[in-house]
């Protein structure tokens, strides 16, 4: 399997120029970072949650996890982690956990640590646990429209 379809479709839709990572096949966000050999903090992660009746997606640095309050006070509802079970049938052109963080693509709200915009490019899943697109943070934000904060926590 190579990137996801829809993925693929959306970014060339979209002129986004991207560049496909190919990867031993990993099934954490710091795995896949050490088998591209970047650092953990170049690969974002995402996660989703509950967000009172919604889910919503969050997106961090591999090595760092979600600050459950801090990022619930940035959405002004409680939030929970949510279940494989509850999400998997949101991403269907995806292996389950390799969604990438591109919410417009699902109808999900984003919300981005601040710490990735440091970084001139987004390293991210590709809807496999084998490949990853590198493209121009810039170009994620333009695609995305996220709500940028601080939530991650470094573990």
């Amino acid at each position: 399997m190579s990137i996801s379809m829809r993925l693929k479709k959306f970014l060339e839709e979209n002129q986004v120029p991207y560049t496909v990572m190919t990867h031993t096949v990993t099934y954490t966000a710091q795995g896949a970072a050490a088998t591209m050999q970047i650092s953990g903090k170049e690969l974002a992660k995402t996660v989703v949650l509950w967000a009172g009746e919604e889910m919503i997606l969050a997106v961090l640095p591999a090595p760092d996890h979600v600050r459950l309050d801090k990022l619930a006070g940035e959405v002004g509802k409680p939030l929970r982690l949510a279940t494989e079970q509850e999400f998997s049938s949101l991403f269907p052109d995806c292996e389950l956990g390799a969604m990438p963080p591109l919410g417009s693509l699902y109808n999900l709200p984003v919300f981005v640590d601040e710490s990735l915009a440091a970084d001139e490019q987004i390293v991210f899943n590709a809807g496999t646990h084998r490949d990853a697109i590198r493209m121009r943070y810039d170009d994620f934000v333009r695609l995305t429209r996220p709500r940028a904060c601080q939530f991650g926590r470094r573990q």
